[in-house]
């Protein structure tokens, strides 16, 4: 092991030690976070102190994709991230945790966003193929990427067939970001790089996952796409206990029976919901989210599509049922919560998983919502959910005045669009491990386009969602740990 202190002046001190470990390793599967620290409480009469939660966050380069050489931005797992003269590739030469990993030439590639609580920066690198030994460089940006400085001195990269792994330990005040460039005089050297890994404390201060992008009604055709089941594979929750989408409760005693064709029990595998045939939308989506969920082995299909298996006398929302309307089709469970397999994310995208949500609803104040709730996924922990809707009429795009349906009156325009999460570290035996100080948040918003962005606007408590839809929340929970999570309201922090 060789351990080198280097010390940065730019506008502030940082103090950085670059540790150099040599060895043959997988690197981690995936991109995961770590269980927080539980704060320790003072004697009687004092206020205990919570520790901030430590995260791991690795960047492993299998989301998105950068086929060229030619410079350009990427979404990825962490965020967007500029390429110039690099790709992500999968050849046989390529060295790669995975499938696929960074191939970089004469050039460079860099984060575009800033990272908070930074402690330290695991970089894995080796050799392209037989290509001739290279020489490259960390740098850091302490200004949002206006300028860089060198984090220790060049590397040099003679490691082949295998990765190294160097950890670069950082401490800053403030946000950073990071840069690597391939300074080889040789312009037919290569590197390959993977697994970046940022190990920090406290909020991080990035959306982790690909974002749901376009979350929009993108069908402006007349022809409808043609109705399809769901395949449940391997990756679905398990049908009960631990992780199982109806684990809290069926909290409207749905049943799989025609004759209760308004409160429907519909079994998707990934998810599970009271459907009504009479609105033609869910009543409720209730599903579990843990890390396993959001793997993006697949973006997001957009293949929208009619559900085959409702009672063929039942009414069938069509893939473009909602086509000129002013409403998006909006997700109860979300393409993002279902990204470990096509099966998974195909069956996000059937319509029996659909609502008329306004677009700003849709697109920015629910996207927020969805996207936190997977911060806390990726954070460390599991999340059991459940997002439904109530009343008639809401507000779109196409008109300042109030709609009530759509698709021929077939389909009911919520006038409210609800869910509600109860997030735990993730751990087993998770019935006995949710108590009365449990996290809880509960969001109750308007179905209309001049919605507040912020979905913390819209916070309020489990109880109140209870009354307004005569719903009864958290049934499989002790009768205590039930009444004390139904009056929380989170502060969304």
């Amino acid at each position: 092991m060789k351990l080198r202190k280097i010390l940065i002046y730019a506008g502030f001190a940082a103090v950085v030690t670059v540790v150099g470990c040599k060895k043959n390793d997988s690197g981690n599967t995936g991109p995961t976070g770590s269980t927080g620290t539980t704060g320790t409480t003072g004697t009687t009469g004092t206020t205990g102190t919570t520790q901030p939660t430590p995260y791991n966050i690795t960047e492993n380069f299998e989301s998105g994709t950068k086929a060229g050489y030619a410079a350009g931005d990427v979404t990825l797992y962490t965020g967007s991230w500029n390429f110039n003269n690099a790709l992500i590739g999968n050849l046989a030469a390529d060295v790669k945790n995975g499938n696929w990993s960074v191939r970089s030439k004469v050039g460079d590639f860099h984060m575009n966003f800033d990272i908070n609580g930074l402690k330290s920066l695991v970089i894995r690198h080796a050799k392209y193929g037989t290509d001739p030994n290279s020489t490259w460089q960390l740098l850091m940006s302490i200004d949002g990427g206006a300028t860089y400085t060198q984090v220790g001195t060049d590397i040099q990269e003679t490691n082949a067939t295998t990765f190294k792994t160097d950890t670069f330990k950082v401490s800053v005040t403030g946000k950073v970001r990071f840069e690597i460039k391939n300074t080889t005089a040789n312009t037919s050297a290569r590197v390959n790089f993977d697994d970046i890994a940022f190990i920090g404390t406290g909020d991080p201060g990035i959306s982790l996952g690909v974002p749901d992008t376009n979350p929009t009604d993108t069908s402006k055709s007349t022809t409808a796409a043609g109705a399809r089941g769901v395949t449940v594979g391997t990756d679905a929750p398990p049908a009960s206990g631990d992780n199982s989408n109806l684990l809290l409760g069926n909290p409207s005693d749905a049943l799989p029976t025609l004759a209760a064709n308004t409160n429907y029990l519909l079994n998707q595998g990934y998810y599970v919901e009271s459907y009504n045939n009479n609105r033609n939308e869910p009543n409720w989506v209730s599903w579990h989210l843990d890390a396993s969920n959001c793997t993006n082995a697949t973006g997001r299909l957009d293949n929208f599509a009619a559900f085959s298996g409702l009672d063929p006398t039942w009414f069938a929302v069509q893939s473009n049922g909602y086509s000129g309307s002013g409403f998006d089709r909006g997700h109860n469970c979300p393409s993002a919560d279902r990204t470990s397999s096509v099966n998974a994310n195909s069956a996000t995208f059937l319509m029996t998983n659909m609502i008329p949500q306004a677009p700003q609803n849709n697109q920015q104040t629910w996207n927020g919502l969805e996207g936190y709730l997977r911060d806390q996924v990726f954070a460390g922990n599991e999340v059991y959910i459940i997002m439904g809707s109530y009343g008639s009429g809401g507000v779109g795009s196409a008109s300042a005045s109030t709609v009530s349906t759509i698709d021929m009156g077939k389909v009911t325009v919520p006038s409210n669009v609800w869910k509600v999460a109860v997030i735990l570290p993730v751990g087993d035996g998770d019935l006995s491990r949710i108590s009365t100080s449990t996290r809880v948040i509960a969001v109750n918003t308007p179905n209309i386009n001049s919605i507040n962005v912020d979905w913390k606007t819209y916070l309020t408590t489990p109880k109140a969602i209870e009354t307004a839809t005569g719903l009864n929340l958290f049934s499989a929970l002790p009768g205590s740990v039930k009444a004390a999570l139904e009056v929380k309201q989170d502060t969304g922090n």
